[in-house]
């Protein structure tokens, strides 16, 4: 017997719902860490090149 029409409407509207809360919720994090980190960027990215030249060195 075929065991893929197994789900009801239900379950699958239940799984789709839930993937959209999960969506919409990185978004909302996605944009709040934007804000706060935002003029920080540049910052992070220094400290991330200077970490892998002194790695690169024997610096570290």
């Amino acid at each position: 017997m075929d065991s893929r029409a197994d789900l009801d409407v239900e379950t699958l509207l239940k799984v789709v719902l839930v993937l959209v809360v999960v969506w919409i919720a990185i978004e909302i994090l996605d944009a709040a860490l934007s804000i706060v980190l935002g003029p920080l960027k540049s910052v992070f990215g220094l400290v991330i090149v200077v970490l892998i030249v002194l790695w690169l060195l024997d610096r570290i």
